[in-house]
């Protein structure tokens, strides 16, 4: 390819393709170079749109265009040797799209205002640069004899301009409450349910408070029926400690309370008494594990052991910090 810039062009006349020159500031010209300027908006508008059905027909669009220009940027001489041009076949099919797309939007009843969104708006934009094309290319077909099937799809052009801003201002709507509601739907799963993705974070909480201490600690978390979903263990954590952290995690989602309220209510004389004694054993009733609670409903559990009570409160407390603050508390 050669040098983008010839000079010809200096002294303000340009060539059609054929061989002819004209002026910069001639009708045809403004004709064609003004469908340039909607196929570039027409470009921006599709790099913004989500909607593959609408991308396709844009894309179509352009393609067309650039065959109305060529023609018009013709003389005599060009337009026998090009090889497309546009047709009935061009024409019809931008009228089945109107009609397509307005049995999907409905007949306006009312002004629309351009902005609801920005791929519909840059298609408005585009809509009012063919329709100044059009105006262009009417006052040449005075002088300079124009194909009626151009003249005619660049009328069906703006039509169908117009009915895709339409289609886009409304499938944008609809994707923004989609987008809402699952969002939402995500933020509630985050809620109510334990996920992993939390509860790793807890758990290197956990350590890095352990060894802030210095206390070499084992982690545990279970969900709401007491099923165990992690184990972290630090290196030198006692092995007497991987039962007591797990079943102090099991203790506080099967009880419901943390593990340092348990010793109350199982002493002799209590309805409790002999609690501790139930579950295979796995009731603890001392402190170090915590429920995990969304809206006042448990989701889980933690237990912390290796440490003293309270350094294993204190380290299952900061780790608790980071559940609240996951789930924006």
């Amino acid at each position: 390819m050669g040098k983008i810039y010839t000079k010809k062009g200096d002294k303000g006349e340009t060539g059609l393709l054929g061989g002819s020159r004209i002026e910069k500031d001639d009708l045809r010209v403004s004709c064609y170079g003004t469908l340039d300027e909607a196929n570039a908006m027409i470009g921006t508008a599709y790099s913004l749109i989500k909607n593959t059905d609408i991308r396709e027909i844009l894309h179509q669009i352009q393609q067309q265009l650039f065959l109305v220009g060529a023609e018009l940027a013709s003389d005599a001489q060009g337009r026998s040797s090009l090889k497309q041009l546009i047709n009935q076949h061009e024409v019809q099919w931008l009228e089945e799209k109107i009609d397509h797309y307005q049995q999907i939007v409905g007949e306006q009843r009312e002004f629309i205002i351009p902005g609801k969104s920005t791929g519909s708006a840059l298609l408005h934009v585009a809509r009012t640069i063919i329709r100044r094309a059009e105006r262009n290319i009417i006052s040449l077909n005075k002088n300079k004899k124009i194909r009626e099937e151009i003249l005619q799809y660049i009328n069906r052009l703006s039509d169908t301009l117009f009915m895709l801003a339409r289609m886009e201002e409304q499938w944008s709507f609809i994707e923004e409450i989609k987008n809402k509601v699952l969002e939402k739907l995500k933020v509630q799963n985050k809620e109510e349910y334990l996920n992993l993705e939390i509860v790793k974070k807890m758990a290197k909480a956990a350590e890095e408070k352990a060894y802030q201490i210095g206390v070499p600690i084992i982690f545990s978390v279970v969900d709401a029926g007491g099923n165990l979903m992690l184990y972290h263990r630090m290196d030198d954590a006692l092995l007497v400690s991987i039962d007591i952290s797990i079943n102090k995690a099991y203790t506080s989602a099967f009880l419901k309370i943390p593990t340092h309220e348990v010793a109350p209510l199982v002493q002799p004389g209590t309805e409790l008494y002999g609690l501790q004694w139930t579950n295979g054993n796995r009731i603890i009733t001392f402190g170090g594990g915590y429920p995990l609670k969304v809206h006042h409903r448990i989701v889980g559990a933690i237990g912390v052991s290796g440490g003293s009570v309270e350094q294993d409160m204190a380290i299952a407390m900061h780790a608790l910090r980071i559940f609240e603050l996951e789930r924006g508390e």
